[in-house]
């Protein structure tokens, strides 16, 4: 896989598209791709290229929230190009809708609102968090390409709770990509926490004692943060399986218990008979 985290920044450094020639109100950006071992474009990669769209062509204000829509699988051999339409965009407040488009159609759509930096009142109810993991729980999860610790496998085939605590610190960087790489790492275990409760099935059994694919994600981000200044805690769940999708859902909390964003997520979720 080479240097995962060079090349994932890499990524996020879109770049105007060469044959650009929309309307005011729309640009064209491209991204490269992730240099991965399987054919399709990884739903993260979409999403925090997806946040990176949108911060560049508002500078001004940080992504509020993120809706994105999975069609149909990206092809990983081909750059995908970034349609931005900005349909209003205030002194506050700014909306957007985008287009993740490749040379076989459209692989995602997101909506987008942006909202500039505003104080105001600041409250939060959180259950109490627990300790970071010590070091004894380092796992190593090959589409995160940073610090990544758990104290459950969630590998294992025995039933559990479906739930699941990811602890999380990335090297140092930029504190504006923060909300892209977060977005990024919210599309990696939230299926696989759905299949927790069913003894004899994890994530590993994907392909061959099930299917799946990502239907529809979103993203709150609630306050600004860092992703390398201490730890970032995934706090997710799924309460539901029903009619061949599944349904989980999380928050994204600092060391010091700070609620900074939230995620959602559908999929797709067929097993084999």
């Amino acid at each position: 896989m080479g240097d995962l985290w060079t090349d994932l920044l890499d990524c996020l450094d879109l770049h105007p598209h060469a044959d650009d020639a929309g309307p005011a109100t729309a640009g064209v950006l491209e991204g490269r791709n992730l240099e991965l071992s399987y054919h399709r474009l990884f739903g993260g990669q979409l999403l925090a290229q997806f946040v990176r769209a949108a911060c560049l062509t508002c500078p001004g204000k940080a992504v509020k929230s993120l809706h994105v829509l999975f069609p149909k699988e990206g092809r990983a051999d081909e750059p995908v190009r970034y349609e931005v339409c900005r349909h209003h965009e205030g002194r506050s407040f700014a909306s957007l809708s985008i287009v993740a488009r490749q040379s076989g159609g459209v692989a995602a759509t997101a909506s987008v609102s942006m909202h500039a930096a505003e104080d105001g009142v600041d409250r939060q109810t959180v259950p109490a968090l627990p300790a970071v993991p010590g070091e004894e729980h380092r796992v190593e999860l090959d589409l995160l390409p940073w610090e990544t610790r758990m104290t459950v496998d969630l590998d294992s085939p025995a039933a559990a709770r479906p739930e699941l605590d990811l602890w999380m610190r990335t090297p140092e960087v930029s504190g504006e990509l923060a909300p892209a790489l977060t977005a990024y790492a919210t599309d990696l275990s939230l299926i696989g926490t759905a299949l927790r409760p069913l003894g004899g099935v994890s994530q590993r059994d994907a392909g061959t004692m099930f299917v799946s694919a990502v239907t529809s994600h979103t993203v709150w981000f609630h306050r600004p943060f860092r992703s390398d200044d201490g730890w970032l805690l995934l706090r997710q769940h799924s309460p539901v399986i029903a009619h061949g999708r599944c349904f989980g859902r999380g928050d994204v909390l600092t060391e010091e218990a700070s609620l900074v964003a939230s995620f959602a997520q559908e999929a797709l979720l067929r097993f084999r008979h």
